[in-house]
C-alpha cells in the first residue's frame, strides 16, 4: 500500500471491544499506514462500534455519522464500520449511511486490511463470518491504554441467555481462547512493558468448559502468573454462579493476583432474577459473597446493577436497595434498564417509565455513594502498594490505583511527592486522606 497514507481509529464500548481494535491497529500498522488522532487529516476512519445499550447505540450511529461528514471536508477516503452494531445493523447502516465503504461483523476483524484496500480502491466491502471459531491472527497488538496496563480477552462471546441481553445474538456462543495463545499474547505484552492484565471476557468464570472440558480459569491464572514482568492480575466479570473452590484458592494463593473480582449480579429479588434470566437467587448470591470475604478478608468486590427492569415493583427495588446497604459492596456501577428489540425482556409487559427508572438510579447510586465514602474513610491509615498511573499537571503530585481499582471505572489516589515517579512503577503509599471516591496518599 502505498505509505503516508492516515488512520484515525475510533473504538467504542466495552474493554473487549478494545481488544479487537488494538489486533485490528497491529494488522494496519503492520502493512504500514499511519495513524492520526486528527480527523481531518484522515484517509482512513474506522469505527468499532457497540450497541449493547440505546445510548451506545446512539454514540455510535452518531459517531459513524459525524465521521461521515468528513468526506465531503477532508481527505477521507475510506469509511469503514466494525463491531457489534456492525454485526446487528449492516442492512440499515448500508441503506441509510450511504457514505459508509465497508462493512465488517465481530468475527471478521482479521479482515481489516482487505477492507482498507478494497474500500480505497473504491470497491463497497462487506465481510460477516459466522460465528463460530475464532479470528487467526498472528500479529501483535497495539496497546493503546498506556503501556503499564492491558486487558486481555480471553473468550468470545456467551451462552447464558439473560431475557435483556443482545450479546449472544451478535458474538456467538461462549468460545475460549486456547490457553498457549493466551501465555504467548501476555509474554509479549510483559515485553511491551505492561504490568498489570486484566482479564475480560463476556464472562471470564467459565473460562475453558468448551476446550479442556472443565472450568480451568485457576489454571490459566497460575500459568499466568510465572510471567516475569506482570505484576498485577485483575479479573473483571465473573458470574456469580460459576465461581469456584479452586479459582478462590488460586486468587488467595497467587501473590500477583489482586483480591479484587467484578461480581455482576443485576439485583436482588428473586423475581426480578428469574424473569431477566439469571441463574442466582439471593440467597445464593449472600452465600457466594460471604464465602469469597470469608476467604479473602480484603477482597475488594465490584458489581453492576439494572434497575427499572419490565415488572419491578417499588417493593423488589426496596429489597434491591436494602440488599446493597447490607452487603456494602466496594465498587458499584447502576444501568437503568434498556429495552433491546429481539430480546424477550423488550416485549415483556409492565415496561417501566423513564422517570421511575432514573429516580430508582439515583436512589441506589446515592445509598452506595454513603457506603463507598465510608469504606474509603476506612482506608485512611492503611499502607497500599500503588500503581502510578501518571502526574497531576503542575503539581508535585502523582495519580494512581490501588489493587482495589480497575481502571476507567474505580476510584483513584493521589500522592503528594518531590520524587520523580514514572507512569507504570509501584509505590508504597499510607493513606492520609479520602475524598468522596478517590483518596489521598503519602509515600513512604
Amino acid at each position: 500500500m502505498k505509505n503516508n497514507l492516515k488512520l484515525l481509529f475510533v473504538s467504542l464500548g466495552c474493554d473487549k471491544n478494545l481488544v479487537d481494535t488494538e489486533f485490528m491497529l497491529g494488522m494496519l500498522r503492520d502493512d504500514g499506514i499511519e495513524m492520526t488522532d486528527d480527523e481531518q487529516e484522515a484517509d482512513i476512519i474506522i469505527v468499532n462500534t457497540c450497541c449493547f445499550i440505546n445510548d451506545a447505540k446512539e454514540e455510535s450511529v452518531n459517531t459513524i455519522l459525524e465521521m461521515a461528514e468528513y468526506k465531503k471536508t477532508g481527505p477521507l477516503k475510506a469509511l469503514i464500520v466494525t463491531g457489534c452494531l456492525a454485526q446487528r445493523y449492516k442492512e440499515e447502516i448500508k441503506t441509510e449511511i450511504p457514505e459508509v465503504d465497508a462493512i465488517l461483523g465481530t468475527n471478521s476483524y482479521e479482515d481489516i486490511v482487505k477492507a482498507v484496500h478494497e474500500a480505497l480502491g473504491g470497491t463497497f466491502y462487506e465481510n460477516f463470518k459466522t460465528l463460530e471459531g475464532l479470528p487467526s491472527i498472528h500479529t501483535k497488538r497495539s496497546v493503546t491504554t498506556g503501556g503499564h496496563f492491558a486487558y486481555l480477552k480471553i473468550a468470545e462471546g456467551c451462552n447464558k441467555r439473560c431475557t435483556y441481553c443482545i450479546i449472544p445474538k451478535l458474538r456467538g456462543n461462549y468460545r475460549s481462547v486456547p490457553m498457549e495463545k493466551l501465555l504467548a499474547e501476555a509474554k509479549d505484552l510483559a515485553d511491551q512493558g505492561v504490568k498489570e492484565l486484566i482479564l475480560v471476557a463476556q464472562e471470564t468464570t467459565v473460562y475453558g468448559k468448551d476446550l479442556y472440558g472443565e472450568k480451568s480459569l485457576h489454571k490459566l491464572l497460575r500459568e499466568l502468573c510465572k510471567i516475569s514482568g506482570i505484576q498485577w492480575i485483575r479479573i473483571l466479570y465473573c458470574y456469580p454462579e460459576e465461581i469456584y473452590d479452586e479459582l478462590i484458592q488460586t486468587i488467595k494463593e497467587e501473590k500477583k493476583v489482586c483480591h479484587y473480582l467484578d461480581l455482576p449480579i443485576q439485583h436482588a429479588s428473586d423475581a426480578v432474577l428469574k424473569r431477566m434470566g439469571r441463574r442466582t437467587s439471593k440467597a445464593q448470591l449472600v452465600e457466594i459473597i460471604e464465602k469469597l470475604r470469608k476467604e479473602i478478608p480484603d477482597i475488594s468486590l465490584r458489581t453492576t446493577l439494572i434497575t427499572g427492569f419490565p415488572g419491578e415493583t417499588q417493593e423488589q427495588h426496596e429489597e434491591l436497595k436494602d440488599f446493597v446497604d447490607e452487603m456494602e459492596f466496594d465498587r458499584l456501577g447502576v444501568f437503568t434498564y434498556s429495552p433491546e428489540e429481539d430480546t424477550p425482556a423488550a416485549t415483556m409487559t409492565e415496561q417501566i417509565p423513564e422517570e421511575v427508572k432514573e429516580e430508582r438510579q439515583a436512589e441506589l447510586m446515592e445509598l452506595q455513594q454513603e457506603i463507598a465514602f465510608d469504606l474509603a474513610e476506612d482506608m485512611v491509615g492503611r499502607e497500599v502498594l500503588v500503581m502510578i498511573e501518571g502526574k497531576v499537571a503542575d503539581e508535585n503530585a502523582y495519580v494512581g490505583r490501588t489493587y482495589k481499582d480497575a481502571p476507567n471505572v474505580d476510584g483513584l489516589i493521589f500522592i503528594n511527592t518531590d520524587e520523580e515517579l514514572m507512569s507504570g512503577d509501584f509505590a508504597r503509599v499510607r493513606v492520609t486522606g479520602a475524598l468522596e471516591y478517590d483518596l489521598i496518599g503519602e509515600l513512604i
